[in-house]
Parts: structure tokens; sequence; C-alpha cells
């Protein structure tokens, strides 16, 4: 449809202009450019004023954008400053990643009460349900902890983060987990485990101060190891898992840029972690679902019939061993990317040393829940489970005091007390 504009400068109605002779076809002609001459000039004037409305409205929204962003922008700033603020003499600003997982909660929760500045970032994936994370981010939130939600390959967002506090530590604990769903979707175990552990510490070697870094390895690098209990200076170049492979690549990668550019760094090979705000895909967590609802529960086994056994270890055990290794962490030597000294690598195992069948696991969970289990016995099929892990951790408590003090059933106890709360179970039944 023709402008506004376009009618002005060219009528449309036939027989519009009368065309006259001699003078009067002068007059006329003068008069139509004259006209013509000032429409040009209005148009020009039109023009100049819609490129400054436009030129104008992309400022107001660059800075609406700047401002209503997910992170960025002062309010935001503020919030990841008071969030990092430490309240203890030779406290540490610690960058949690994966901040409203399992670990992660109990990490920065354990880290702001004694007084450490905490920062939080998390992607909220849908890998299990994320309203279980949205809560975990909402206890943080009542105790002071701000998680900002990004994902670690948004190399942009960590270098904001980093500009906006020095970061003394990160506790690296952002992953995709699980070891049967890599067989459904390993990219996302590259995407997590691996690429943005690079993006992170691409990060972490040209800050200023380089942070020290620990971060979660897994019990699963053992593999196909099977002497027992496991030692960190066993073989682990026999994974038996896509997620096993990602964390021993991790590994490799971490060491690499310790003796490249001076990064302090602490793996932590976690064995079996369970308890409060605990994973769905677990299987404790599982199991307790299926028996309230009446549900059969499936529990494999390995060759010839043998049961299954994990060193599992209590939620607050693993937090001592994360709290201790930061604490112990020493510093990084880098400086502007660059290293100018050797700086401290170190792997400890973070296990209970007492493991326990998975049918003993059920028959403590059935004694809690007062309820019976319907079980299914199925022998154990190849998605990269092992039949046992066992740690051995005298290297951890050596180095900085690691000692676990929580037995099954006690966990087990604290577990279920959590899940029939956070359910809203009563005796057994859900409350409606």
């Amino acid at each position: 449809m023709p402008s506004a504009l376009e009618d002005e400068l060219f009528p449309s109605t036939p027989g519009k202009f009368k065309i006259e002779r001699g003078h009067g076809m002068n007059r006329q002609f003068h008069r139509c450019f004259a006209s013509t001459s000032t429409m040009f000039l209005w148009a020009l004037f039109l023009i100049a004023l819609t490129a400054s409305y436009l030129s104008f409205q992309s400022f107001v929204d660059s800075g609406s954008r700047y401002f209503s962003a997910s992170w960025g922008g002062i309010q935001w700033e503020k919030q990841v400053r008071n969030s990092a603020q430490i309240h203890r003499s030779g406290g540490m600003a610690v960058l949690v990643t994966g901040a409203a997982g399992f670990v992660g909660t109990h990490v920065s929760l354990a880290l702001k009460k004694r007084g450490d500045g905490v920062v939080g970032i998390d992607n909220f994936n849908s890998y299990y349900d994320p309203s279980l994370k949205k809560a975990r981010r909402s206890l943080l939130k009542s105790h002071g902890v701000f998680i900002v939600e990004g994902d670690i390959n948004d190399n942009r967002l960590l270098d904001k983060l980093f500009d906006t506090v020095a970061f003394t530590h990160v506790m690296h604990l952002a992953a995709q987990a699980g070891v049967r769903y890599a067989m459904e979707n390993p990219h996302s175990y590259v995407h997590s485990n691996i690429a943005g552990l690079v993006t992170l510490l691409e990060v972490c070697k040209t800050a200023n101060p380089q942070p020290s870094i620990v971060w979660a390895s897994s019990s699963s690098v053992y593999g196909l190891n099977d002497n027992v209990p496991f030692s960190e200076s066993d073989r682990t170049d026999q994974p038996a898992s896509l997620y096993a492979a990602t964390k021993k690549a991790g590994e490799e990668i971490t060491h690499t840029y310790n003796h490249i550019y001076g990064l302090s760094v602490t793996g932590l090979r976690f064995f079996t972690v369970y308890g409060p705000w605990g994973r769905p895909d677990m299987a404790y967590f599982s199991f307790t679902r299926n028996i309230l609802q009446g549900k059969p529960i499936t529990i494999y086994r390995g060759k010839n019939r043998v049961d299954l056994a994990r060193d599992f270890t209590y939620i607050d055990d693993i937090v001592k061993g994360c709290l201790g290794s930061l604490d112990t962490s020493g510093k990084s030597t880098g400086s502007g990317g660059k290293k100018r000294g050797p700086a401290p690598y170190r792997i400890f195992n973070l296990g209970n040393t007492s493991p326990v069948t998975v049918p003993t696991l059920v028959s403590i969970l059935e004694r809690h829940l007062k309820m019976k289990a319907k079980k299914n016995f199925v022998d154990m099929p190849g998605n990269g489970d092992v039949p046992f892990t066992h740690a051995n951790i005298s290297l951890a408590r050596r180095e900085f005091g690691y000692k676990p003090t929580t037995d099954l059933q006690t966990g087990l106890k604290k577990f279920v007390r959590w899940y029939l709360s956070y359910y809203g179970y009563n005796h057994g039944k859900p409350v409606n």
C-alpha cells in the first residue's frame, strides 16, 4: 500500500493537474517545482528523524536487555558481590558450579555457614526434575547464597563473574551425571564434562588472581580395575562407561592446565554419594519412591548372581572432604595466563571404606519406611555399571584429616526423614 509520502509525491487520481499554456504553465511549473523541493526537504527531515528514533530505540533496547537479562546489570552485580562477601578472618570467595545440584547445594551451605563468600552457577537442566533444583536454590537463597542461572560453556558469563568478584577458589561440581544415561545422550557428557571443564579452566588461567580449583571427578574412573580397595595410584585407563571416560579425560585435562599454566588443582573421586536433597536417578532414591508407591524395584546382580556392592558415602562426609580440600589446596602460581612456578596437583578418594550390597541397602530402606519392597532381581546389563566400589581413603586422611563418620543405617534414616517431609508423606501415605 502506498505511503502518505508517496501519495503526496505521486498522486494516483488521473487528471488532478490541469496543464495550462504559456505563462500559466510556467507559473504552475515553478509552483510544482517549489512544492516538490519542499516535499523533498520534508522527506529528508522525516528520514533523519526516523533514523534518529531507530538509533535511540536501539540504545533503549540494548539498555533494557542489559538490565533485564538473566545475568548482567547493576542489580545482578550487586547480588553477586553480596553473595561473595566474606564474613570470617582468612575466609575465601568461592565460585561453586553446579550449585543447585545435590553436592553443590550442601557444599555451598557449609561454606556460607562458616563465613565464606559463595556464588553459585547452574544451568537447571532437565536431566531430572528441575523443580528439585529450584527448591534447592530457594534453600540457598534463604541462607544468602545467590545462584546465577547459566552454563559453564558460556565464557562471556564466566568472564563477567570473574570481573565482578576476585574469586580465590572454584569448587567445580557442574557435570552431566549418571552412568546409564550416557548410552542415550552421549553428547551431553562431552558438552558438560569436557567442553565445559575446558571453558572454565580457560577463564581461570587468565583470571587475576588465578583461583585454586577443586573439582569432582568420580570413583567411576577405576572402571574395570579389580584391586580392592581402590587407591589413587591404581590404573584408571579402562573405563567401563562414557561417563567414566569423560571424568578420566577431566583428570588429564586438569593435569595439563596445572602443568602449563600453574593452576592449583585438586580432583575428588566421589564414591556413591547419598542423603537428603539427593538425585532422583540414584538407586536409593528411586527405591524409596517405588516402595512408597507400591511399585516393584529392580535389583541388578553381577556375574554368577553376585550381589552388587557400593561404598555408599553420606553427603555430610563428602562435604567435609570438599571443604578440607579447599582449605589445603595451596595457591595457583600463574599470572596473566603464564606459569610462574610449580603449583599443587592432587587427587583424592572420598568414600566411606565400608561397601554394602544393594540388597542390604533395600532391607535398611524397608525398615525405615516400614514397608516391604516388591523385588525383581535382574542380571546386570552391559550399560557401564561396575560390580563393586571400595575406597582407600588413607591419602585424604593424611593430607587433611578426612574421616567419614556416618554409616549407611544412620544416613538412610536421615534421607528417609527428609524424603517423607519433602514429598508430603505422613506415616507412609502421601498427604493431600
